[in-house]
């Protein structure tokens, strides 16, 4: 039963509000050390214990260090913000002059969705593109059509349509992948049923998705600038009053 202590550090962990991959890794010692507690049980064997539990935690990510080359990237992108990059970013959308949040946004779309039909996945994402690059531009154009800085209603609309850009380019676009996990799991479970189909051909019946998740998003965003002008008018009247 003291195995258990895992699941009370966890809650305990939480109702106290530390860090999250601070208590799972902590759980995890505290799970793997008491496994080991028995009869007769030494601080020896509680130590070889401890560290056995550690080897384990190193040799999950030796076998998995091509992933976590992707989290080494996250310093780099803060970095890059604290040295001005969305500033940057807004600086250079300002100098288009019929750049708009909606046109930048759909610009995007195309762009996500067409190399997630590659099996590029990895060149968009929330924290690697839309919080440092897509939506620092997008909010940009919208602060030149409204003359100054944008009301926190407009701004975070603009921040929530540039991940929900992000999230629909990538969803409706990776399917037309060969080779992307979903296509490979509907082969397996229809040769399980007897019905053999080649990847390629449920990539073909992916692109008309794809294509009306296009338009019908596209829609969305070209209203989208409707709406930021109605808001922004609106807030100009008030104004005025």
């Amino acid at each position: 039963m003291l195995v258990l202590l895992g699941i009370a550090v966890v809650v305990a962990g939480f109702v106290a509000r530390i860090n999250p991959l601070l208590v799972i890794l902590i759980a995890a010692i505290v799970t793997g050390v008491t496994a080991a507690v028995g009869p007769g049980v030494d601080l020896r064997a509680l130590a070889e214990a401890g560290v056995t539990t550690l080897t384990a935690f190193g040799d999950a990510f030796n076998d998995n260090r091509y992933f976590h080359i992707t989290w080494l990237i996250l310093p780099v992108i803060g970095l890059l913000e604290r040295a001005g990059l969305q500033e940057r970013a807004r600086m250079l959308i300002a100098r288009v002059r019929a750049a708009t949040a909606g046109r930048l946004l759909l610009s995007y779309l195309f762009v996500r969705q067409a190399t997630s039909a590659l099996g590029l996945t990895s060149l968009g994402g929330h924290p690697q593109m839309v919080r440092p690059l897509v939506a620092p531009m997008a909010e940009g154009a919208a602060e030149v059509e409204a003359g100054g800085d944008l009301p926190d209603r407009i701004r975070f609309r603009i921040r929530g349509m540039s991940a929900a850009t992000d999230n629909i380019g990538l969803f409706f676009g990776e399917d037309i992948f060969i080779a992307i996990g979903s296509i490979v799991l509907m082969v397996g479970f229809l040769e399980q049923a007897g019905i053999i189909v080649e990847p390629l051909q449920l990539s073909v019946w992916a692109i008309p998705t794809a294509i009306a998740a296009f338009a019908v998003h596209g829609v969305r965003l070209l209203l989208f600038d409707r709406e930021i002008r109605r808001d922004l008018a609106a807030r100009d009247t008030e104004a005025g009053q």
